[in-house]
């Protein structure tokens, strides 16, 4: 149930009134209803006219009829009041104050790491995108990235492709996704990770808000990588947002000949992110590395035979039962102990993945 303030939040999103306009709004209003809004004078001069006359003529049961609709599609609507707001963004400058949702929040709070770079990738840079998307979400890192062309689809795919958990922000509203040929891509995220946007669903994405987008991008990750992009890329903004947040930067070198290799060499170069060559780099650097080699340790015979089957790829009851040639009834006890141990996890169709 969203408050009073919460609804004047969706109120101003709908009409794309600036963030910067609904700071200053927050600051000003008292828990009144959102037709009342307008009895301050302050808030009226800090309007255009074309805003005001859009906002003023909206009454308070159309925007519930709305703000219902968008919960009976799915979209959970967060604003900076609510609990559920991601802690990582909350003390930023120039916070989205509200946010719309679609999928798993508990994401939210897990490791992450933005996975960046160019809209047109070269077969290097698709290679390398999916090398390190591959161990960082096999290892359970969440992927965070921004459903446009290139590096950013990548990401999302090849999550998605190992069962691992992604979330996709958006500078379009759901309803008009950017690229439109990502549409599918974003139903799938949000059915098995999250699909952010800080714009209203009937949002069309305009030119302005992909920097702002990245903004978000940065913000809610532990970590950025950038896998290919040249040095005016868009991802510079990203980059940008990374430093300014005192967020953990990654770069993979790349062919000095090569422009869309610019950004991740020029970052190596002048010490501002860390150089990596594989997953297991990044990993290293949160000592996500050390925990998984002391599990291993302790695996007895059948379940060592387990996850390394597993490690060539998801598998179903039966495949573990053929190759492994372990009893059934010892399987099914050693798969109970792994996913107990937090090492496997069980999917679908009696499948099972490693974590």
């Amino acid at each position: 149930m969203l408050t009073r303030k919460e609804k004047i939040l969706v109120l101003l999103s709908m009409f794309e009134v600036s963030n910067k306009k609904q700071e200053t709004i927050l600051e000003l209003m008292e828990d009144v209803s959102p037709e009342k809004i307008f009895e301050n004078q302050k808030v009226v001069e800090l309007l255009s006219n074309e805003e005001y006359h859009k906002l003023v003529g909206f009454d308070e049961l159309t925007l519930d009829r709305c703000i219902e609709n968008m919960q009976k599609s799915g979209i959970t609507i967060l604003t900076v009041l609510s609990e559920d707001y991601p802690k990582s963004l909350v003390d930023l400058p120039d916070r989205p104050l509200i946010l719309y949702a679609k999928g798993d929040l508990s994401l939210l709070g897990r490791k992450s790491v933005a996975v960046v770079g160019t809209r047109s990738p070269s077969n290097y840079g698709k290679i390398v995108t999916e090398k390190f998307v591959d161990k960082l979400a096999r290892a359970g890192i969440v992927i965070v990235s921004g459903l446009c062309y290139g590096v950013d689809a990548i990401a999302h795919k090849k999550t998605l492709d190992v069962k691992g958990k992604t979330i996709a922000v958006v500078g379009s509203g759901f309803n008009n996704i950017y690229p439109s040929t990502n549409t599918n891509l974003a139903n799938e995220i949000a059915e098995n990770g999250l699909l952010l946007s800080e714009y209203y669903p009937s949002f069309v994405a305009k030119r302005y808000t992909f920097p702002r987008r990245n903004r978000i991008v940065a913000g809610l990750s532990d970590g950025v990588l950038i896998t290919e992009a040249g040095i005016k890329s868009g991802t510079v903004h990203t980059k940008e947002f990374a430093l300014e947040y005192g967020k953990d930067m990654f770069a993979v070198p790349g062919n000095i000949g090569s422009e869309k290799s610019e950004l991740p060499n020029y970052l190596i170069k002048t010490a501002q992110a860390e150089c990596v060559l594989d997953g297991d780099d990044i990993l290293s650097y949160y000592g996500i590395d050390k925990v998984a080699k002391k599990q291993v340790v302790a695996l007895n015979f059948d379940e060592k035979l387990i996850v390394d089957l597993l490690a060539e790829g998801d598998k179903n009851f039966d495949d573990l039962a053929e190759k492994s040639k372990i009893p059934v009834n010892i399987l099914n006890s050693c798969l109970t102990t792994l996913e107990i141990r937090g090492l496997i996890r069980k999917l679908p169709a009696q499948t099972f993945a490693l974590l």
